[in-house]
């Protein structure tokens, strides 16, 4: 990656922070608020801020493709970068669709896998990553059709579902998908792949500048808007990277948050009893990784607060980040 690029994410990182900033004052004003369920008094916190957070990655995007055409002369990967925010901004419809009809009188849970379909449409139409997969005991199979037509809208369907199941934390989401898009960008650059890298690096420091509003206590909300996409753009990463391997390993926590949802046929929810100190107790039935984390805190300390669960789930996806680059 040269050195002069590293100006896209700085852009990105001053876009989304100024952004954010000016989103709170909108979200205020315009009565954009959603309930705080993990704080006694339930406060009412400006939601959708995902929204500044996709600003400014597409603005540092947009002009990483400016200058490729007009400074450095060259189209290289430009096909698969404008396939993957066409993705990023389809998905992001349907996260705010699901946000503007509410929490409770959203989407169902039929309609969003099959909504989020046409998301996939743009990478599947350009025939991304590399039909040619390791299978266990097999070795390396090339799948022809088989990559695009299925594997790939399954990963985009699949990862955008997947990640909005472990969320509604203050600073949760943005946390677990810095510590994935970097590792998956790391990997990307000792891959020779500095473009994908860059992609990475500018959606890392857009969700930094964004959890410092998002961390507890938080003074703005993510919403449907950010985490769809968040969880396409891991699942695009690792398709035009061809690192799906290192991407299934990182999404471990949401994988075991989908089995104990489905456990539970998918009625319970990620947030915990508030006690009047703001200290959270699990539910007596197991309904998420949050509830697990909090009973197993619980054995260690005699109150658990928010931050503990969350940066306990930074912690294990940290540990999952670092096995990833050793393998």
């Amino acid at each position: 990656m040269e050195y002069r690029l590293l100006i896209v994410p700085l852009l990105s990182f001053i876009v989304t922070y100024f952004a954010t900033r000016t989103w709170i004052k909108i979200a205020k004003k315009e009565n954009f608020l959603v309930k705080d369920m993990n704080k006694y008094n339930s406060p009412k916190i400006p939601g959708y801020g995902g929204i500044a957070v996709l600003f400014g990655f597409c603005m540092g995007i947009f002009f990483y493709i400016a200058l490729s055409i007009f400074y450095f002369k060259r189209t290289i990967h430009l096909v698969e970068i404008f396939a993957l925010l066409t993705t990023i901004l389809i998905i992001a419809f349907i996260g705010m669709l699901d946000d503007t009809l509410g929490w409770k009188r959203g989407l169902k849970k039929w309609q969003k896998p099959l909504l989020t379909i046409p998301a996939a449409i743009p990478l599947m139409a350009i025939n991304a990553g590399f039909t040619r997969i390791y299978v266990p005991f097999l070795g390396p199979i090339n799948i022809g059709l088989l990559y695009p037509l299925i594997l790939i809208p399954l990963g985009i369907i699949g990862a955008s579902q997947g990640f909005n199941m472990l969320a509604g934390l203050n600073g949760l989401e943005a946390g677990l998908a810095s510590i994935i898009l970097f590792t998956l960008g790391f990997i990307s650059w000792q891959n020779n792949e500095p473009w994908i890298a860059l992609i990475c690096l500018s959606i890392v420091v857009s969700l930094i500048a964004f959890w410092f509003f998002n961390k507890y206590p938080a003074k703005v909300f993510s919403g449907d808007v950010l985490r769809y996409p968040l969880g396409a753009i891991i699942a695009g990463i690792a398709i035009l990277g061809n690192i799906e391997k290192a991407a299934l390993i990182l999404f471990i926590p949401y994988f075991l948050e989908f089995f104990i949802k489905l456990k539970n046929k998918f009625k319970t929810e990620c947030f915990l009893i508030p006690q009047k100190d703001n200290s959270l107790k699990p539910p007596e039935k197991i309904g998420s990784l949050t509830h697990i984390i909090a009973k197993l805190l619980n054995k260690i300390k005699n109150k658990v607060y928010e931050n503990d669960i969350v940066y306990s789930l930074y912690c294990f996806e940290l540990v999952l980040a670092i096995i990833v680059l050793h393998l």
